[in-house]
């Protein structure tokens, strides 16, 4: 099946079997369609069917609430074509064959699993293929047993690799993150469509950075620290994290986070927000390196974030209320370019 699609900036044809949605389909021919969450929720990859036939995936997905479907509206992540079709996408979209990151699908096994917290769990995933991604990005991940894909950000990091770990959070409701909880996932086969994501780091531009994150948001940051230790970027920069969970027995990852702050010549700093406990004390009872404050993470940063250089970096992640109030901090607290924040939003 033959989908036109026509953009701001020129026509592109995809060829389009009806096995991928028409957005991973452009994404893995290297066209530069917008989208953020990949998964229905956002609706930032917003198109119009101008002719022809498509068949919608997810009939109620959130990201529609404020498009016409009367008008021919469609998501690129829930939509498929059904025959000849050309939709019309109103952005300037580039195609880049030669990028080595070209998101395409890779099968996958889910290898191990561990719980971090009594709703947090840690997966590993073995890969048929070695791949390549920045540290940041996320993998749309789907499995036979549920219907339609979830994005998760990786939280290791290596120039390439056949495997790869992801942290879960148990949702009320939630399809996915159920069959991982109530079944046993181990030797699971499962797919991903990626990398995705531009909220990345990238050792050669050599910058301070302030992290703002919450819960699962973490994954995607750690794999930034990872990288960011790895290529020893504490050495001559500073990182600061700010990690909001609800209370002490809900962190995960202290102790990798307290290793990578002494690996850092006091470069990297952690403070760890608690919204719903008064830790009292300001340093984590068993890593002293790491600070502990009480509120929402976005104010605990309002309150202990200075104004920073022209050059300095954000990243943010985390459900759309925690990412825009962080966003705000980072703006008006720190006093930063938004052209410096990189941010990712899941629901």
């Amino acid at each position: 099946m033959a989908a036109t699609v026509q953009t701001k900036s020129g026509i592109y044809d995809l060829t389009e079997d009806g096995e991928e949605t028409l957005l991973f389909a452009g994404l893995a021919q290297g066209l530069s369609l917008p989208y953020e969450c990949a998964t229905g929720t956002c609706g930032t990859c917003r198109a119009r069917v101008m002719e022809g036939e498509v068949g919608r995936d997810w009939e109620d997905a959130p990201g529609m609430a404020k498009y016409s479907r009367d008008k021919g509206d469609i998501l690129l992540c829930q939509t498929r074509a059904a025959g000849a079709c050309t939709v019309r996408v109103p952005a300037m979209v580039e195609e880049n064959t030669g990028d080595p990151f070209i998101p395409r699908r890779v099968n996958a096994t889910i290898s191990s699993t561990a719980m971090l917290t009594g709703d947090v769990m840690h997966i590993d995933c073995d890969l048929e293929e070695e791949v390549h991604f920045k540290a940041g990005q996320f993998y749309v991940v789907s499995t036979p047993d549920v219907t339609g894909g979830r994005a998760y950000s990786m939280v290791n990091y290596a120039a390439s690799t056949n495997a790869i770990s992801f942290v879960v959070k148990r949702k009320p409701d939630g399809k996915f993150s159920d069959w991982l909880f109530d079944t046993p996932s181990d030797n699971a086969p499962v797919t991903m469509f990626g990398p995705l994501g531009k909220a990345t780091y990238d050792p050669g531009e050599v910058r301070d950075f302030v992290c703002i994150t919450g819960g699962s948001g973490i994954a995607g940051i750690m794999s930034i620290l990872n990288h960011a230790t790895d290529a020893d970027h504490f050495s001559n920069h500073k990182g600061k994290l700010y990690f909001g969970v609800r209370t002490l027995a809900d962190a995960f990852y202290m102790q990798e986070l307290s290793d990578m702050v002494a690996k850092s010549n006091g470069n990297l700093e952690v403070v760890l927000a608690l919204s719903d406990e008064d830790p009292g004390a300001g340093s984590h009872p068993d890593y002293p390196n790491i600070s502990v404050a009480h509120g929402f993470v976005h104010d605990v940063a309002s309150n202990g974030i200075e104004p920073v250089s022209d050059t300095t970096l954000g990243y943010v992640a985390g459900p759309p209320p925690m990412v825009d109030g962080a966003i705000r901090v980072l703006i008006t607290k720190a006093e930063m370019s938004p052209q410096n924040i990189r941010y990712d939003k899941f629901g």
